[in-house]
């Protein structure tokens, strides 16, 4: 079973600045029994950990947690174009958060996000 590819929709995007792009990752971390993930909002250009949660259960409240302590101690992310190609759903899903969603005008199926890109 294949999983979703997802195209990368920053490909057009100049990313030159701090607080310009974040990125949430969460990672597996084995233990003995089962895991832990390690959920983190870092900054794309700085590459520094603004909000992080580990938790034992995979649970989308983490990230959301993660994302809201990084807005309440740096703002949102500050991006300098958008384009009408965003869904619905992902644009109501980040105004809880004044979040800015930031998508290319081209669709390039050939380059592929390495990590999720929320801001």
């Amino acid at each position: 079973m294949q999983h979703k590819v997802w195209p990368y929709l920053l490909w057009s995007v100049k990313i030159e600045r701090a607080n310009q792009l974040w990125a949430l990752d969460t990672t597996y971390v084995p233990m003995v029994r089962g895991f832990v993930y390690l959920t983190a909002v870092v900054d794309w250009v700085s590459r520094k950990v603004l909000a992080h949660r580990v938790a034992i259960t995979l649970e989308a409240t983490h990230a959301v947690e993660a994302l809201e302590e990084a807005f309440a101690r740096y703002g949102s992310p500050k991006p300098r174009a958008q384009t009408k190609a965003i869904s619905s759903q992902r644009t109501r899903s980040l105004r809880p958060c004044r979040a800015e969603p930031e998508h290319s005008s081209v669709n390039n199926g050939q380059k592929k996000l390495a990590r999720q890109c929320i801001c």
